[in-house]
Protein backbone atom coordinates (compact mmCIF):
# COMPACT_ATOMS: atom_id res chain seq x y z
CA UNK A 1 0.00 0.00 0.00
CA UNK A 2 1.39 3.19 -0.58
CA UNK A 3 1.29 6.36 1.22
CA UNK A 4 -1.67 7.99 0.91
CA UNK A 5 0.07 11.41 1.33
CA UNK A 6 2.46 10.89 -1.72
CA UNK A 7 -1.40 10.25 -3.60
CA UNK A 8 -2.70 12.98 -2.91
CA UNK A 9 0.01 15.72 -2.93
CA UNK A 10 2.43 14.14 -5.66
CA UNK A 11 0.37 12.13 -7.85
CA UNK A 12 2.69 12.89 -10.81
CA UNK A 13 5.11 10.60 -9.02
CA UNK A 14 2.25 7.54 -8.88
CA UNK A 15 1.23 8.70 -12.68
CA UNK A 16 4.91 7.69 -13.55
CA UNK A 17 5.55 4.86 -11.99
CA UNK A 18 2.14 2.94 -13.43
CA UNK A 19 3.64 4.26 -17.07
CA UNK A 20 6.77 2.36 -16.38
CA UNK A 21 5.40 -0.44 -15.51
CA UNK A 22 2.34 -0.27 -18.25
CA UNK A 23 0.02 -0.21 -15.53
CA UNK A 24 -3.64 0.45 -16.17
CA UNK A 25 -4.79 1.55 -13.14
CA UNK A 26 -7.12 4.69 -13.66
CA UNK A 27 -4.82 6.86 -11.16
CA UNK A 28 -7.39 9.97 -11.83
CA UNK A 29 -10.74 7.73 -11.25
CA UNK A 30 -9.66 6.89 -7.69
CA UNK A 31 -8.43 10.25 -7.07
CA UNK A 32 -11.61 11.43 -7.99
CA UNK A 33 -12.88 8.75 -5.24
CA UNK A 34 -11.10 9.81 -2.61
CA UNK A 35 -11.92 12.92 -2.95
CA UNK A 36 -15.56 11.57 -2.16
CA UNK A 37 -14.43 9.80 0.72
CA UNK A 38 -12.81 12.60 2.51
CA UNK A 39 -15.94 14.62 2.23
CA UNK A 40 -17.93 11.87 3.18
CA UNK A 41 -15.87 11.52 6.46
CA UNK A 42 -15.51 15.15 6.83
CA UNK A 43 -19.63 15.03 7.03
CA UNK A 44 -19.44 12.26 9.49
CA UNK A 45 -17.36 13.45 11.65
CA UNK A 46 -18.68 16.93 11.42
CA UNK A 47 -22.16 15.73 12.42
CA UNK A 48 -20.62 13.11 15.18
CA UNK A 49 -19.11 16.57 16.70
CA UNK A 50 -22.36 18.13 16.91
CA UNK A 51 -23.74 15.34 18.15
CA UNK A 52 -21.41 15.34 21.28
CA UNK A 53 -22.09 19.04 21.87
CA UNK A 54 -25.70 18.33 21.53
CA UNK A 55 -25.67 15.64 24.23
CA UNK A 56 -23.59 18.37 26.52
CA UNK A 57 -25.89 21.25 25.97
CA UNK A 58 -28.57 18.79 26.70
CA UNK A 59 -26.96 17.92 30.34
CA UNK A 60 -26.41 21.42 30.56
CA UNK A 61 -30.21 22.35 30.74
CA UNK A 62 -30.86 19.76 32.27
CA UNK A 63 -28.70 20.32 35.30
CA UNK A 64 -30.41 24.09 34.94
CA UNK A 65 -33.77 22.85 34.83
CA UNK A 66 -34.21 24.48 31.87
CA UNK A 67 -36.57 22.74 28.73
CA UNK A 68 -34.29 20.45 26.58
CA UNK A 69 -36.76 19.58 24.40
CA UNK A 70 -35.56 21.21 21.34
CA UNK A 71 -32.21 19.94 21.95
CA UNK A 72 -33.27 16.51 22.44
CA UNK A 73 -35.31 16.62 19.28
CA UNK A 74 -32.70 18.18 16.84
CA UNK A 75 -30.56 15.06 18.89
CA UNK A 76 -32.80 12.92 17.59
CA UNK A 77 -32.98 13.73 13.85
CA UNK A 78 -29.10 14.22 13.86
CA UNK A 79 -28.98 10.63 14.89
CA UNK A 80 -31.07 9.45 11.94
CA UNK A 81 -28.74 11.17 9.63
CA UNK A 82 -25.56 9.49 11.14
CA UNK A 83 -27.04 6.18 10.62
CA UNK A 84 -28.11 6.70 7.23
CA UNK A 85 -24.48 8.46 6.59
CA UNK A 86 -22.43 5.74 8.13
CA UNK A 87 -24.43 3.05 6.03
CA UNK A 88 -23.60 4.75 3.38
CA UNK A 89 -19.48 5.50 4.02
CA UNK A 90 -19.40 2.20 4.99
CA UNK A 91 -19.72 0.81 1.99
CA UNK A 92 -17.67 3.32 -0.07
CA UNK A 93 -14.48 2.66 2.54
CA UNK A 94 -15.45 -1.05 1.28
CA UNK A 95 -14.78 0.44 -2.72
CA UNK A 96 -12.37 2.68 -1.56
CA UNK A 97 -10.03 0.32 0.15
CA UNK A 98 -10.69 -2.26 -2.61
CA UNK A 99 -9.42 -0.05 -5.05
CA UNK A 100 -6.82 0.87 -3.19
CA UNK A 101 -5.35 -2.59 -2.87
CA UNK A 102 -4.91 -3.09 -6.66
CA UNK A 103 -2.58 0.08 -6.59
CA UNK A 104 0.85 -1.28 -7.52
CA UNK A 105 4.20 -0.12 -5.65
CA UNK A 106 6.74 2.83 -6.93
CA UNK A 107 9.32 2.22 -8.98
CA UNK A 108 12.51 2.35 -7.55
CA UNK A 109 14.49 5.73 -9.71
CA UNK A 110 17.28 2.85 -10.31
CA UNK A 111 15.27 0.74 -12.29
CA UNK A 112 15.74 -0.20 -15.76
CA UNK A 113 12.20 1.37 -17.88
CA UNK A 114 10.63 -0.87 -20.06
CA UNK A 115 9.44 -4.35 -20.56
CA UNK A 116 11.24 -7.50 -19.93
CA UNK A 117 13.32 -7.03 -23.00
CA UNK A 118 15.10 -4.33 -20.87
CA UNK A 119 16.18 -6.33 -17.88
CA UNK A 120 19.70 -5.37 -17.45
CA UNK A 121 22.60 -7.76 -16.60
CA UNK A 122 24.40 -6.91 -13.60
CA UNK A 123 26.91 -9.19 -13.30
CA UNK A 124 27.62 -12.87 -14.20
CA UNK A 125 30.16 -15.64 -12.47
CA UNK A 126 31.42 -18.88 -13.79
CA UNK A 127 32.00 -20.20 -16.73
CA UNK A 128 29.44 -22.63 -18.43
CA UNK A 129 31.10 -26.30 -18.91
CA UNK A 130 32.43 -27.14 -22.18
CA UNK A 131 31.47 -30.81 -22.60
CA UNK A 132 33.05 -33.21 -24.94
CA UNK A 133 29.86 -34.91 -25.50
CA UNK A 134 26.10 -34.32 -26.12
CA UNK A 135 25.02 -33.08 -22.94
CA UNK A 136 21.53 -34.81 -22.10
CA UNK A 137 18.81 -32.59 -20.47
CA UNK A 138 17.80 -32.91 -16.70
CA UNK A 139 14.39 -35.28 -17.56
CA UNK A 140 16.73 -38.06 -18.96
CA UNK A 141 19.25 -37.68 -16.27
CA UNK A 142 16.85 -37.85 -13.42
CA UNK A 143 14.91 -40.78 -14.85
CA UNK A 144 17.97 -42.61 -15.69
CA UNK A 145 19.51 -42.31 -12.31
CA UNK A 146 16.02 -43.34 -11.01
CA UNK A 147 15.99 -39.80 -9.08
CA UNK A 148 12.58 -38.26 -9.99
CA UNK A 149 9.60 -39.58 -10.73
CA UNK A 150 7.58 -37.72 -13.56
CA UNK A 151 4.81 -40.21 -14.17
CA UNK A 152 4.19 -40.98 -10.08
CA UNK A 153 3.70 -37.28 -9.55
CA UNK A 154 0.68 -37.00 -12.12
CA UNK A 155 -0.81 -40.06 -10.77
CA UNK A 156 -0.84 -39.09 -7.46
CA UNK A 157 -1.97 -35.29 -8.39
CA UNK A 158 -1.82 -34.15 -11.68
CA UNK A 159 0.54 -32.62 -14.28
CA UNK A 160 3.27 -30.66 -13.40
CA UNK A 161 3.86 -32.23 -10.20
CA UNK A 162 6.49 -34.81 -9.30
CA UNK A 163 8.10 -37.45 -6.93
CA UNK A 164 11.45 -37.26 -6.24
CA UNK A 165 13.35 -40.99 -5.59
CA UNK A 166 16.15 -42.06 -3.67
CA UNK A 167 19.04 -39.99 -4.52
CA UNK A 168 17.03 -37.45 -5.98
CA UNK A 169 14.86 -37.26 -2.67
CA UNK A 170 18.53 -36.60 -0.76
CA UNK A 171 19.33 -34.69 -3.22
CA UNK A 172 16.69 -32.42 -2.44
CA UNK A 173 16.62 -32.57 1.37
CA UNK A 174 20.56 -31.88 1.58
CA UNK A 175 20.35 -28.79 -0.26
CA UNK A 176 18.00 -27.54 1.77
CA UNK A 177 20.00 -28.12 5.14
CA UNK A 178 22.76 -27.30 3.17
CA UNK A 179 21.03 -23.87 2.33
CA UNK A 180 19.85 -23.43 6.04
CA UNK A 181 23.35 -24.22 7.41
CA UNK A 182 25.05 -21.51 5.31
CA UNK A 183 22.33 -18.81 5.58
CA UNK A 184 22.15 -19.19 9.17
CA UNK A 185 25.79 -19.86 10.30
CA UNK A 186 27.44 -17.62 7.99
CA UNK A 187 24.93 -15.21 7.13
CA UNK A 188 23.35 -14.10 10.57
CA UNK A 189 20.07 -15.30 9.31
CA UNK A 190 17.32 -16.79 12.37
CA UNK A 191 15.56 -19.85 11.29
CA UNK A 192 11.83 -19.80 11.50
CA UNK A 193 8.78 -22.40 10.30
CA UNK A 194 5.07 -21.96 9.25
CA UNK A 195 2.18 -22.58 8.49
CA UNK A 196 2.00 -24.23 5.17
CA UNK A 197 -1.90 -22.69 5.24
CA UNK A 198 -2.82 -18.51 5.32
CA UNK A 199 -5.61 -16.65 6.33
CA UNK A 200 -6.87 -13.86 3.00
CA UNK A 201 -5.55 -11.21 6.31
CA UNK A 202 -1.74 -12.74 5.70
CA UNK A 203 -2.16 -12.77 1.83
CA UNK A 204 -3.97 -9.49 1.40
CA UNK A 205 -0.94 -7.94 3.60
CA UNK A 206 2.51 -9.23 1.17
CA UNK A 207 0.49 -8.20 -2.06
CA UNK A 208 -0.91 -10.80 -3.35
CA UNK A 209 -4.24 -10.48 -2.68
CA UNK A 210 -6.05 -9.22 -4.84
CA UNK A 211 -4.09 -9.01 -7.80
CA UNK A 212 -2.67 -12.55 -7.77
CA UNK A 213 -5.33 -14.24 -6.55
CA UNK A 214 -5.94 -16.29 -9.87
CA UNK A 215 -2.20 -17.78 -9.22
CA UNK A 216 -3.45 -19.34 -5.82
CA UNK A 217 -4.74 -22.84 -4.48
CA UNK A 218 -7.64 -21.58 -2.09
CA UNK A 219 -9.73 -23.48 0.28
CA UNK A 220 -12.97 -21.12 0.28
CA UNK A 221 -14.87 -23.05 3.25
CA UNK A 222 -12.25 -22.22 5.90
CA UNK A 223 -10.63 -18.89 3.83
CA UNK A 224 -7.40 -19.95 3.96
CA UNK A 225 -4.44 -20.17 1.24
CA UNK A 226 -1.60 -22.71 0.49
CA UNK A 227 1.45 -20.43 0.68
CA UNK A 228 2.75 -19.25 -2.70
CA UNK A 229 6.06 -18.77 -0.70
CA UNK A 230 7.73 -18.54 2.61
CA UNK A 231 7.62 -14.69 2.31
CA UNK A 232 4.13 -14.76 3.31
CA UNK A 233 3.51 -16.25 6.52
CA UNK A 234 7.01 -15.27 7.47
CA UNK A 235 6.60 -11.22 6.59
CA UNK A 236 3.29 -11.57 8.46
CA UNK A 237 5.23 -12.64 11.74
CA UNK A 238 5.46 -8.98 12.38
CA UNK A 239 1.80 -8.20 10.98
CA UNK A 240 0.46 -5.56 13.41
CA UNK A 241 3.44 -5.68 15.60
CA UNK A 242 5.26 -2.25 17.41
CA UNK A 243 9.11 -3.20 16.87
CA UNK A 244 11.83 -1.61 19.35
CA UNK A 245 14.79 0.02 17.18
CA UNK A 246 16.85 -2.53 18.96
CA UNK A 247 15.28 -5.29 16.89
CA UNK A 248 16.27 -4.22 13.60
CA UNK A 249 17.80 -5.43 11.26
CA UNK A 250 15.60 -8.77 11.57
CA UNK A 251 16.72 -11.84 9.06
CA UNK A 252 14.68 -14.65 9.01
CA UNK A 253 15.07 -17.82 7.05
CA UNK A 254 12.80 -20.85 6.27
CA UNK A 255 12.08 -23.66 3.87
CA UNK A 256 8.48 -24.35 2.83
CA UNK A 257 7.16 -25.86 0.34
CA UNK A 258 5.13 -23.66 -2.27
CA UNK A 259 2.30 -23.65 -4.12
CA UNK A 260 1.43 -22.00 -7.17
CA UNK A 261 -1.59 -22.47 -10.00
CA UNK A 262 0.66 -20.97 -12.76
CA UNK A 263 -2.54 -19.61 -14.26
CA UNK A 264 -0.77 -17.94 -16.50
CA UNK A 265 1.69 -20.24 -18.03
CA UNK A 266 0.51 -21.11 -20.89
CA UNK A 267 2.56 -21.97 -23.55
CA UNK A 268 5.62 -21.64 -21.80
CA UNK A 269 8.26 -23.96 -20.94
CA UNK A 270 6.74 -26.80 -18.50
CA UNK A 271 9.23 -29.68 -19.36
CA UNK A 272 10.55 -31.64 -16.29
CA UNK A 273 11.25 -29.30 -13.16
CA UNK A 274 10.63 -26.05 -14.92
CA UNK A 275 7.34 -24.71 -13.85
CA UNK A 276 5.58 -27.07 -11.33
CA UNK A 277 2.63 -26.77 -8.87
CA UNK A 278 4.40 -27.36 -5.85
CA UNK A 279 8.10 -27.37 -5.58
CA UNK A 280 10.57 -26.49 -2.23
CA UNK A 281 12.12 -23.23 -1.44
CA UNK A 282 14.75 -21.80 0.82
CA UNK A 283 12.97 -18.11 1.69
CA UNK A 284 15.28 -15.24 3.31
CA UNK A 285 13.17 -12.26 4.34
CA UNK A 286 14.03 -8.94 6.31
CA UNK A 287 12.93 -5.97 8.31
CA UNK A 288 14.76 -3.31 8.42
CA UNK A 289 15.15 0.67 9.04
CA UNK A 290 14.19 2.58 5.62
CA UNK A 291 17.80 4.41 5.84
CA UNK A 292 19.22 1.39 4.94
CA UNK A 293 17.02 -1.04 2.89
CA UNK A 294 19.21 -0.67 -0.31
CA UNK A 295 22.27 -1.40 1.31
CA UNK A 296 20.08 -4.66 2.57
CA UNK A 297 18.79 -5.42 -0.52
CA UNK A 298 22.43 -5.36 -2.17
CA UNK A 299 23.54 -8.17 0.81
CA UNK A 300 20.40 -10.36 0.21
CA UNK A 301 22.03 -10.46 -2.92
CA UNK A 302 25.33 -11.55 -2.37
CA UNK A 303 23.74 -14.31 0.31
CA UNK A 304 21.46 -15.93 -2.48
CA UNK A 305 24.34 -15.66 -4.92
CA UNK A 306 26.94 -17.61 -2.42
CA UNK A 307 24.55 -20.69 -2.55
CA UNK A 308 25.66 -20.94 -6.50
CA UNK A 309 29.40 -19.90 -5.96
CA UNK A 310 29.74 -22.67 -3.32
CA UNK A 311 28.03 -25.18 -5.47
CA UNK A 312 30.79 -23.88 -8.25
CA UNK A 313 27.67 -23.29 -10.68
CA UNK A 314 27.35 -20.72 -13.14
CA UNK A 315 25.12 -17.40 -12.61
CA UNK A 316 24.58 -14.71 -13.44
CA UNK A 317 22.62 -11.71 -12.25
CA UNK A 318 19.58 -9.45 -13.98
CA UNK A 319 18.13 -5.90 -12.94
CA UNK A 320 14.97 -6.23 -13.27
CA UNK A 321 13.25 -3.90 -15.67
CA UNK A 322 10.13 -1.52 -14.32
CA UNK A 323 7.40 -3.81 -16.93
CA UNK A 324 8.40 -7.14 -15.22
CA UNK A 325 8.83 -6.20 -11.67
CA UNK A 326 6.21 -7.96 -9.34
CA UNK A 327 3.25 -5.85 -8.02
CA UNK A 328 4.70 -5.34 -4.60
CA UNK A 329 8.38 -4.56 -5.31
CA UNK A 330 10.12 -1.36 -5.82
CA UNK A 331 13.27 -2.88 -7.35
CA UNK A 332 14.61 -6.31 -7.65
CA UNK A 333 17.09 -8.79 -8.74
CA UNK A 334 16.81 -12.15 -10.70
CA UNK A 335 19.68 -15.00 -10.18
CA UNK A 336 19.50 -17.27 -13.18
CA UNK A 337 21.71 -20.26 -12.95
CA UNK A 338 22.89 -21.74 -16.42
CA UNK A 339 21.41 -25.20 -17.00
CA UNK A 340 23.64 -26.63 -20.28
CA UNK A 341 21.55 -29.91 -20.75
CA UNK A 342 18.43 -27.13 -22.07
CA UNK A 343 21.13 -24.09 -22.85
CA UNK A 344 19.27 -22.18 -20.56
CA UNK A 345 19.89 -19.20 -18.01
CA UNK A 346 17.17 -20.30 -15.15
CA UNK A 347 15.84 -18.17 -12.38
CA UNK A 348 16.33 -19.79 -8.79
CA UNK A 349 15.98 -16.29 -7.26
CA UNK A 350 14.43 -13.11 -7.46
CA UNK A 351 15.95 -10.25 -4.09
CA UNK A 352 13.19 -7.76 -3.84
CA UNK A 353 12.94 -4.49 -1.99
CA UNK A 354 9.44 -3.38 -0.83
CA UNK A 355 10.53 -0.26 0.76
CA UNK A 356 7.26 0.10 3.05
CA UNK A 357 4.79 -1.37 0.75
CA UNK A 358 4.26 -4.34 2.77
CA UNK A 359 4.88 -2.50 6.03
CA UNK A 360 1.94 -0.02 5.53
CA UNK A 361 -0.34 -2.87 4.15
CA UNK A 362 0.17 -5.24 7.38
CA UNK A 363 0.99 -2.48 9.61
CA UNK A 364 4.57 -3.67 10.76
CA UNK A 365 5.82 -0.36 12.67
CA UNK A 366 8.91 0.42 15.05
CA UNK A 367 9.75 3.24 17.02
CA UNK A 368 12.60 5.11 16.68
CA UNK A 369 14.90 5.85 20.02
CA UNK A 370 15.25 9.60 19.31
CA UNK A 371 12.07 11.19 17.95
CA UNK A 372 9.44 8.36 19.73
CA UNK A 373 7.95 8.46 16.60
CA UNK A 374 6.10 5.30 14.71
CA UNK A 375 7.59 4.61 11.22
CA UNK A 376 6.80 1.87 8.98
CA UNK A 377 9.96 -0.79 8.64
CA UNK A 378 10.80 -2.03 5.08
CA UNK A 379 10.57 -5.20 4.09
CA UNK A 380 12.88 -7.40 1.73
CA UNK A 381 12.48 -10.88 0.52
CA UNK A 382 14.40 -13.53 -1.79
CA UNK A 383 14.75 -17.46 -2.37
CA UNK A 384 17.94 -18.58 -0.90
CA UNK A 385 17.14 -21.22 -3.00
CA UNK A 386 14.58 -22.02 -5.37
CA UNK A 387 14.38 -25.89 -5.34
CA UNK A 388 13.43 -27.48 -8.77
CA UNK A 389 15.82 -25.64 -10.87
CA UNK A 390 18.69 -25.66 -8.79
CA UNK A 391 18.40 -29.84 -8.98
CA UNK A 392 17.58 -29.41 -12.50
CA UNK A 393 21.39 -26.89 -12.93
CA UNK A 394 23.22 -29.45 -10.26
CA UNK A 395 22.32 -32.88 -12.66
CA UNK A 396 23.35 -30.67 -16.23
CA UNK A 397 26.35 -29.32 -14.85
CA UNK A 398 27.78 -31.76 -13.17
CA UNK A 399 27.05 -34.57 -15.59
CA UNK A 400 29.43 -37.42 -17.25
CA UNK A 401 30.15 -38.87 -20.22
CA UNK A 402 29.18 -42.29 -18.72
CA UNK A 403 25.77 -40.90 -18.00
CA UNK A 404 26.44 -40.59 -13.82
CA UNK A 405 26.59 -37.05 -11.89
CA UNK A 406 29.25 -35.53 -10.09
CA UNK A 407 28.11 -34.52 -6.15
CA UNK A 408 28.92 -31.10 -5.29
CA UNK A 409 31.83 -31.34 -3.00
CA UNK A 410 29.98 -29.31 -0.60
CA UNK A 411 27.24 -31.93 -0.86
CA UNK A 412 29.29 -34.88 -0.48
CA UNK A 413 28.68 -35.03 3.51
CA UNK A 414 25.05 -35.83 2.95
CA UNK A 415 25.63 -38.93 0.53
CA UNK A 416 28.08 -40.21 3.25
CA UNK A 417 31.00 -39.18 1.30
CA UNK A 418 30.14 -40.23 -2.01
CA UNK A 419 31.27 -38.53 -4.82
CA UNK A 420 28.70 -39.40 -7.73
CA UNK A 421 25.71 -40.65 -8.80
CA UNK A 422 25.48 -43.39 -11.30
CA UNK A 423 22.88 -46.23 -12.26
Amino acid sequence: MLDIKILRNNPEIVKESLIKRNDKFDLDAFLALDNIWRNKLSELETLSARQNILAQETQLLIKDKKDPKSKIEESKQLKSQLAELEKDFAQLDIDYKAKLDWLPNIVHSSVPVGDESKNELVSQYGEKPDFKFKAKDHVTLAEELNMVDFKAGTKLTGTNFVTYTGDGATLERALINFMLDLHIKEHGYREVSVPFLVNSKTMRATGQLPKLKDDMYNMSDDDFYLIPTAEVPVTNLKRDVLLDESELPIYNVCATPCFRREAGSYGKDTKGLMRLHQFDKVELVKFVKPGTSYDELEQLLENACKVLELLKLPYRVVALASGDLSFAAAKCYDIEVYSPGIDKWLEVSSCSNFEDFQARRGNIKYKDSKTGKREFVHTLNGSGLALPRLFTAILENYQQEDGGVVIPEVLRGYFCGHERFSR
